[in-house]
């Protein structure tokens, strides 16, 4: 502090002023009148006000006391029945009773304590994590830290209790207990998988009642890794492994009925397609058939007249009886040249045709 140390300045400079003055006048006396002026010029009256000028700027010097914003003093008093004072200072100017009080200091603002299995992140040196017991037996190791600060209205209890070594005889030990304890009521599945938040905030409150009752604040609890035996590393690795292949093989089953329930879609919409054009064209053949009857109903010869139409080209000659509505061809009589052919002459609707048989000359022979 700058009051502090321009006070140690200032009596600094009083006491070897002081020396310098009483060497001077030793050295003067003896050289004049020997041993016996050398020791009256000590007791002399500036050499008095010299050493009285510089013990009191030594006594306020001691008597001042400034304690900083971020911490709280604690007064050892001689003149006091319990030994120190029952209010202890807060931050600011204040007066002791030199050589009969004094103060300690403690740190009211936001401390964090960690231990980790990493050598150089924890506030010791090496692996400090807290090894613990799950309650099916496997072994766990977990990173921790803990943000308190001491309550002011409760430094004189802590100093009693602990003095400066609070960390050492109480945050550690009660951290390191409470972890372990806790984690010994769940499974080392559950303290792998949402249970940790669980776990987590059953610390915090544990935790936080165990430093309240102690004097100080908790702000927070934190957990920060879990780390498991070798063993069952390997073990969690490999079922994981083993889930993600299940997944994988769930998840090409489903492409692969997607894909068979498409395929098997778009046959159904195929065949659906070609049904209902079958159908289409049976219901136009039907409505096509039932206005052919009726027309034929209303003029049977039309069928007749059809049937004439349908014939092919190569037939010349037809037998037509008289009794009978349908034409018949009659392919033997159609002869070679030189031969008979018979004419064919088309009916009149409603009488027998006749027909006329025409001989064809033989030409000569030459």
């Amino acid at each position: 502090m700058l009051l502090d140390r321009f006070l140690n300045f200032i009596i600094y400079i009083a006491w070897i002023g002081f020396l310098f003055m009483v060497l001077i006048l030793v050295v003067r006396a003896f050289q004049y009148g020997g041993a016996k002026e050398a020791v009256r010029a000590l007791v002399t009256w500036r050499v008095f006000i010299a050493f009285f000028v510089a013990l009191a700027l030594t006594l306020v010097s001691s008597a001042l006391v400034f304690i900083e914003p971020p911490r709280v003093g604690v007064v050892i008093s001689l003149l006091s029945p319990n030994g120190y004072r029952e209010q202890p200072f807060r931050s600011g100017l204040h007066w002791i009773v030199p050589l009969a009080e004094d103060v300690i200091q403690y740190p009211i603002f936001w401390q964090a304590y960690t231990m980790s299995s990493e050598p150089l992140e924890g506030d010791k040196v090496g692996d400090d994590s807290i090894a613990a017991r799950t309650s099916d037996g496997q072994a766990v190791y977990l990173d921790s830290s803990v943000i308190f600060r001491i309550d002011p209205s409760q430094v004189n209890r802590i100093h009693i209790d602990f003095q400066e070594r609070y960390i050492e005889d109480y945050i550690r030990p009660i951290l390191r207990g409470l972890i372990r304890t806790e984690v010994s009521q769940f499974t080392a599945d559950e303290v792998n998988s949402s249970k940790r938040k669980d776990l987590e905030a059953n610390l915090d409150d544990q935790l936080r009642a165990a430093l309240d009752a102690k004097g100080f604040v908790l702000d927070r609890f934190l957990l920060r890794n879990i780390a498991f035996s070798t063993q069952y590393a390997s073990a969690i690795e490999q079922k994981q492994v083993a889930e993600q292949e299940r997944i994988m093989r769930e998840y090409e089953a489903e492409q692969m009925r997607k894909l068979a329930e498409g395929t098997r879609d778009k046959t159904k919409i195929e065949a659906q397609g070609k049904a209902d054009a079958i159908l289409l064209i049976a219901q136009a053949e039907a409505e096509a058939l039932r206005l052919l009857t009726k027309e034929i109903k209303e003029n049977p010869n039309l069928l007749i007249y059809r049937y004439i139409d349908k014939l092919g080209p190569a037939i010349k000659a037809l037998l037509l009886p008289s009794n009978n509505p349908l034409i018949l061809p009659l392919p033997g009589l159609e002869l070679e040249e030189g031969t008979l052919t018979v004419p064919v002459t088309t009916p009149t609707v409603g009488l027998t045709p006749t027909p006329t048989l025409t001989p064809t000359p033989t030409p000569a022979s030459p």
